[in-house]
């Protein structure tokens, strides 16, 4: 399985790190030793002082597909999850100053932290109003609405299937609203979509 992500793909949170904003999606991959389940701790790495969370829905491919229509996109996905983008925003910085691909700043170990559980897509009414949150220690840090995506589902699925053969497994991570910030030692990170608890997790 592969896990591909979107960046850019919330304005407000374009605007908090002062992007430009993208005509089309932004594509970037995590290796799947990136994966980190069942509430395992997220251990900070040793090669930065600045790991940013980043919270997101993430889609469950459910069959394969390549070139895919984006009135046929809605079948491709199952089940909606809630994971963590974690960047080390420092080495980031320093990749793109120097014009570099930043894989290393959001592929490390432990770097995609998901949900045990993903919801059925039948259990959403409506696929394009989806509320979901990042609490750190007991505080709402981030805030989400699927409403608000510059780029929603179906539009993703197809422009990465023109690329990108999906296969079914692959996760996608769908972007993440404003909000981030940098994690602390000892940190609790709760994840909500709706108000249904889907993952609880340690910094170590």
């Amino acid at each position: 399985m592969k896990i591909l992500c979107i960046g850019r793909n919330y304005a407000d949170h374009i605007a908090e790190l002062q992007n430009e904003t993208p005509t089309a999606p932004v594509i970037f991959a995590k290796p799947d030793t990136a994966l980190l389940q069942r509430n395992q701790p997220f251990f900070l790495p040793d090669f930065s002082q600045d790991i940013h969370y980043e919270v997101e829905l993430v889609l469950r491919i459910c069959k394969n597909g390549k070139n895919i229509e984006e009135k046929f996109a809605p079948t491709y996905f199952d089940a909606i999850g809630l994971g963590i983008d974690f960047t080390a925003r420092d080495l980031q910085s320093q990749l793109k100053s120097k014009g570099l691909p930043w894989e290393l700043a959001k592929g490390f170990d432990g770097s995609a932290p998901i949900s045990q559980e993903f919801k059925p897509v039948a259990d959403f009414p409506d696929l394009k109003n989806i509320d979901f949150r990042l609490e750190v220690n007991g505080e709402v840090r981030q805030q989400g609405n699927s409403s608000l995506m510059l780029h929603d589902f179906s539009k993703i699925i197809s422009y990465i299937s023109q690329f990108i053969t999906l296969k079914m497994g692959d996760l996608i991570f769908t972007g993440t609203p404003s909000g981030v910030g940098p994690v602390q030692l000892n940190d609790q990170l709760v994840g909500f979509i709706g108000e249904d608890k889907m993952f609880d997790l340690s910094v170590k």
